[in-house]
């Protein structure tokens, strides 16, 4: 959980000093999914950006992509990376038991791939968006489905879209004595070898991307799953770059809890890299 108060929202806004954009759009309706999009400042008419396809913790049953501290932290790598950012809005245990956010975020990755013609309802992506340069990416529970999302993308596509990266801070899977919450909120679960929260090698050799980057926390319970999907991911014969990177003295998502703080800043700052690199 990022903050204390998991009701607290914000609305879309312009900022002044980084000119960065936000705005919310409606994905569906039924089911409710939408999304928080920001943009950076605009100097050429046919400027192209990299997207950021970005999910938030909360266990599956709290926060929002509306959230401040998730603003905030959209708002900052959109300006630094100089990327637009698509931070979904994904469907919350109880009212929407998992696999909700599965779904909810599959439906919005595909909302965005409906612009690459430059046809689609929003005109940010039609204009802006760099399809070639895709990143998807989440923290704790958005870090869960980031993974999720990346094999469906290597495994049945994602057409005209190149998915570049993922970018994994902090995921939740299986292997923690939070194993049970995860089997009670998704009641058509497979148990504890769930694919979803065990990945098996099979599965992370389709990833659907060239790099990923995992960050995990020294003292945080998710440090070792972390450590082992990394792991994993080298040995399951995925033909990409997997970098692992350890916050050292640092606890879950303690980049959203005190985002100014030096290892806050690093985290922000390699993520940034990691999108700009070539």
């Amino acid at each position: 959980m990022a903050s204390s108060d998991s009701e607290a929202t914000v609305p879309p806004s312009d900022d002044p000093v980084t000119s960065v954009r936000s705005k919310d759009v409606t994905i569906s309706s039924k089911p409710p999914v939408s999304a928080r999009i920001f943009i950076p400042k605009v100097t050429d008419p046919k400027q192209k950006f990299p997207l950021l396809f970005y999910m938030h913790d909360g266990g599956f049953c709290m926060l929002s992509a509306f959230a401040p501290g998730y603003h905030s932290f959209c708002s900052t790598i959109s300006a630094d990376a100089g990327a637009i950012v698509v931070s979904v809005e994904y469907g919350l245990f109880p009212d929407r038991p998992i696999p909700a956010c599965y779904e909810d975020s599959w439906a919005a990755l595909q909302w965005v791939a409906s612009h690459v013609s430059g046809s689609g309802p929003e005109p940010w992506l039609n204009d802006h968006a760099d399809f070639g340069k895709v990143f998807i990416g989440g923290d704790s529970a958005g870090g869960n489905i980031s993974h999720t999302l990346a094999f469906r993308v290597g495994s049945i596509g994602l057409p005209g879209v190149k998915v570049v990266g993922v970018i994994l801070i902090h995921p939740y899977f299986g292997g923690t004595e939070d194993d049970q919450m995860w089997l009670y909120m998704n009641p058509s679960n497979s148990g504890l070898q769930d694919p979803r929260m065990k990945p098996s090698a099979e599965d992370l050799g389709k990833l659907g991307c060239e790099r990923v980057l995992i960050f995990v926390a020294e003292k945080d319970l998710l440090n070792v799953v972390g450590k082992n999907y990394h792991e994993d991911l080298k040995k399951s014969g995925w033909g990409g770059r997997a970098e692992l990177v350890e916050s050292h003295g640092e606890e879950h998502v303690f980049h959203m809890r005190n985002p100014n703080c030096e290892k806050a800043v690093e985290l922000t700052s390699k993520v940034v890299s990691f999108i700009k690199e070539d």
